[in-house]
């Protein structure tokens, strides 16, 4: 077959018309079928990532000639919009990466492929794969959607320089403690990083809250949606919270709840005392930007974001894993994206010979040498480590997470979109000063009715 390798890249551009809601719940008009040859189209959005796919269909097209790869990098900004109105016009993607927070709207409709009898014929080994990567993505129904690519955790990038002038220690950063009552020591560092327009520290007498030139803490808005996945779901799990009723595919979600609502209060207390950006300011930030301009010295974020964190310019970073909590341990949220094949593909046989190739031992190794993020074989994250930490920083404090089981899944549930638009808004009223974190009792029932409405 002639090499016609056919590569895409939309990032900022809209490319999507307004669909009715109605057109989502159109099933697709035509079954698929399962053709073993031709070309396969693969829609991804990270573009740091790219490079490593590109050589992965490479190697995959040598080994079977009569497929061809068209690989198409659309920013995530767009990715699902996009996605949504290729569905509805019948012309999806035959293969997709896909999100915890996204499939259970595609395997309601039946837009995605079960690969349970699949997997029993060819394989792979599902014991390759990290611990819990797998589980999460075994829909509601027990069908499972999708072959794991690469697992992510949560925790501190920090300006090391400015934790050496503020006399903070690698050593104090590596065993930061937290409690909802007065932050612990992990407010102790935020404090100290602080330092208002007149060079006094968040700690010292006379420190101006209203006049701040360096927080100590960065925020990304939206402030967590229904997950705070980077931002507070660290702390609540050390209080033995929880998101749902289970920690997959719950139907009781547990906003209501006084130790979700007592973190939230503290962690808006860090505005008050101006130790963290207001809303105003924090509004269409990136927190890499934040972090090389010196307006914040710390954030909490995922370890997919290490490589872009190693690359700013003109500062030294450091990463720390998130704070033990009052009950004696640390934990952090951690989620595994997958690929996914269309259900409408008309060349399913074809489409699933590249998931597999995705998912296999020789892909992942290629990922993993990228150092880019953390692929799902077991065996291969040691590589990536190491690929990651040539770079300039450390992603253990990531990856002990999975490693000493204080871990827990995203929170995969039916109705995601919706919950996270109810309590989006819920969290900025909280976090702009216009609501009590109490508020929160109130968009629980609005989250619970969607799963009681029928």
């Amino acid at each position: 077959m002639k090499r016609t390798r056919r590569l895409t890249v939309i990032a900022t551009a809209v490319l999507v018309a307004l669909v009715p809601a109605c057109a989502a719940e159109r099933p697709p008009t035509e079954s698929g079928g399962w053709d073993d040859t031709g070309e396969v189209t693969y829609w991804m959005w990270d573009a740091n990532q790219l490079p490593a796919y590109q050589r992965c269909a490479t190697d995959f097209e040598a080994r079977n000639p009569d497929i061809d790869i068209a690989i198409e990098q659309v920013g995530w900004d767009y990715y699902w919009g996009r996605m949504l109105t290729s569905f509805v016009a019948n012309s999806a993607p035959d293969v997709f990466v896909n999100h915890t927070s996204k499939y259970g709207d595609y395997t309601s409709r039946g837009l995605i492929e079960p690969l349970d009898e699949l997997i029993a014929r060819d394989g792979p080994d599902l014991s390759q794969f990290v611990e819990g990567t797998g589980d999460l993505w075994v829909g509601d129904d027990g069908k499972r959607y999708g072959l794991p690519k690469d697992f992510d955790a949560v925790g501190i990038f920090y300006n090391a320089t400015m934790a050496r002038d503020a006399g903070i220690t690698p050593e104090q950063m590596q065993n930061l403690t937290w409690n909802p009552q007065d932050g612990g020591t992990y407010e102790d560092v935020l404090a100290r990083l602080t330092v208002d327009a007149n060079g006094v520290r968040g700690d010292e007498p006379g420190f101006d809250p209203r006049n701040v030139a360096t927080y100590g803490l960065g925020i990304a808005y939206p402030p967590g949606g229904g997950s705070g996945q980077t931002q507070w779901s660290f702390l609540t799990a050390t209080l033995g919270w929880g998101h749902t009723d289970r920690p997959l595919w719950g139907t009781r979600f547990n906003y209501d709840d006084p130790r979700f609502q007592e973190t939230i209060a503290w962690w808006r207390s860090l505005v008050e005392k101006g130790y963290m950006p207001p809303l105003e300011q924090a509004v269409g930030n990136e927190l890499s930007q934040l972090l090389q301009a010196g307006r914040v010295a710390l954030v909490t974020e995922g370890s997919w974001n290490i490589s872009t964190f190693a690359k700013l310019g003109g500062i030294e970073m450091a990463t720390a894993p998130t704070p033990i909590g009052p009950q004696g341990f640390r934990s952090a949220m951690t989620n595994s994206l997958a690929d996914s094949i269309a259900a409408g593909s008309p060349n399913k046989g074809a489409a699933w010979k590249w998931v597999r190739y995705l998912a296999s031992p020789e892909c992942q190794s290629v990922v993993a040498e990228g150092g880019v993020v953390v692929p799902a074989i077991a065996s291969v994250v040691s590589t990536a480590e190491a690929a990651i930490g040539a770079h300039g920083l450390d992603i253990t404090p990531f990856t002990r997470q999975l490693r000493e089981g204080t871990a827990f899944p995203y929170p995969a549930a039916q109705h995601a979109a919706d919950i996270d638009s109810i309590m989006e808004t819920a969290m900025e009223r909280v976090m702009a000063g216009s609501a009590d974190v109490s508020s929160f009792t109130a968009a629980n029932e609005e989250v619970n009715a969607l799963f009681t409405q029928g």
